[in-house]
């Protein structure tokens, strides 16, 4: 049933995978810059999910605004911002702050991150349009 789901995907797949690789190595090279210590704001994860959430914002715009070569959007959008944004890792450090006794840091992370991504993603879009 996948391979029937999958057929003729090889080239987006591939490009979505190759894009992964790139993003998640570049989110794991600014945590290591940007350690949180435990019951502290994870202001490293913070700021990749609202640079990444900026980012896509952007690109989205573009992507759906020009004519592009299709592969573009699977590796950049899906596979670099998809693997470089980490909202998995947020809900985690949310979990690890209330867990820890740390209630008001993770209250604040936890509703503090999604406003800023969304936030971020509109701005993104909407900072294209201006430029043009």
């Amino acid at each position: 049933m996948i391979s029937g789901v999958l057929r003729g995907q090889g080239r987006p797949v591939a490009a979505a995978a190759a894009g992964g690789a790139v993003g998640a190595l570049a989110r794991w090279t600014v945590g290591l810059g940007l350690p949180a210590a435990p019951g502290t704001f994870p202001l490293g994860t913070f700021l990749i999910n609202v640079v990444g959430c900026l980012a896509i914002g952007a690109l989205v715009e573009v992507l759906t605004t020009r004519p592009s070569n299709p592969l573009l959007r699977p590796f950049l959008a899906t596979g670099v911002l998809g693997g470089f944004t980490t909202f998995s890792t947020y809900a985690v450090d949310v979990a690890h702050l209330l867990l820890a006794g740390h209630p008001g840091t993770g209250l604040l992370y936890l509703a503090g991150t999604l406003l800023a991504a969304l936030a971020a993603t509109w701005a993104g879009r909407g900072a294209v349009r201006w430029f043009r």
